[in-house]
């Protein structure tokens, strides 16, 4: 191989070189900085583009999608003195890849160790009982700072998310006897609420048992007295009705006659049965004037008739 050949072979190459720094091609959601002899010239965006072989140079290249930054565990101490472990992860874009590219050295990085020492800030104006509460508000606190202090970089904190609050063992078996006695408490509650409201059934259930008996027995008095009412007054109408036929009787032809027959009747049968109840009976002193009393009976009725 002669000199030719290696020159001709020297610039072949050279071509070829120029070739592949003379096109870019961006892909999408990417930004490259290219830089002029070592000065910035132009941010190229997705697509082909065509620059000066040995001049221009693409310096930094920048995703400009949406970024996961896994944030390390860090021991952090609350406003009551007790450490715990918190990570998290932080969210960011690149806005501006200029700024990305020459405000700071490592976005990434610094965004990160911003995002460590913003946590510690708001951890420790929080007990511990309520950074477990207060988590939203945690990542807010470490959002609102780190995109802060990011803008001259060209970056947006998006969001930020606690993982794990971890308290040291002693703690998490303080918090679980608290819970644990919490629940119980709840239970015993839950539990006496529940009796309590039983008996309340209980005994509106007897008062309603009570007022009903009660009810029903002033029904049932009512009703009675009803009855007898009208067992009363029918007994009377009865006895209207069978002295009305007795005074019709009596005016009729021989009724008077058989009115004295009867009453005659009834008066020996009295006698009678006086003589079978008792040995010593007391006779009125004109029982054989049978007579006589007959008509003084006979005469009461036909003034009674006569009157109706």
């Amino acid at each position: 191989m002669n000199i030719v050949t290696i020159i001709i072979l020297g610039i072949i190459i050279l071509i070829i070189v120029a070739f592949f720094k003379t096109i870019r091609i961006v892909p999408q959601k990417s930004a490259f900085i290219v830089e002029r002899l070592g000065k910035y010239n132009a941010t190229l965006d997705a697509g082909l583009h065509i620059l000066i072989p040995f001049l221009d140079n693409v310096a930094y290249k920048h995703t400009l999608k949406e970024q996961a930054i896994d944030v390390p565990p860090q021991t952090c101490i609350t406003k009551d003195n007790i450490s715990v472990e918190v990570d998290g992860i932080l969210y960011l874009q690149v806005i501006d890849p200029k700024k990305a590219s020459y405000g700071i050295n490592h976005y990434q990085f610094a965004s990160t160790q911003l995002a460590q020492t913003t946590m510690r800030s708001v951890i420790g104006k929080l007990e511990l009982d309520k950074t477990f509460e207060e988590r939203d508000t945690i990542n807010v606190s470490i959002v609102d700072a780190v995109d802060k202090a990011s803008d001259p970089w060209g970056v947006k904190v998006t969001r930020y998310e606690v993982k794990n609050i971890v308290p040291p063992q002693s703690i998490k078996d303080a918090m679980e006897k608290q819970m644990r006695a919490v629940r119980e408490k709840r239970a015993v509650i839950a539990e006496s609420e529940g009796d309590k409201q039983a008996k309340i059934n209980r005994a509106e259930g007897d008062k309603q048992e009570l007022i009903a008996r009660s009810e029903g027995e002033m029904q049932k008095r009512i009703n009675e007295a009803d009855g007898r009412a009208g067992e009363i007054e029918r007994v009377a109408k009865a006895t209207a009705n069978g002295l009305r036929d007795i005074a019709s009787a009596i005016n009729e032809r021989g009724g008077i006659n058989a009115v004295n027959l009867r009453i005659a009747e009834q008066y020996v049968n009295e006698f009678g049965n006086l003589a079978k109840i008792n040995n010593t009976i007391i006779l009125p002193s004109n029982l054989t004037d049978l007579a006589g009393m007959v008509s003084t009976v006979t005469s009461v009725l036909k003034d009674q008739t006569k009157e109706g």
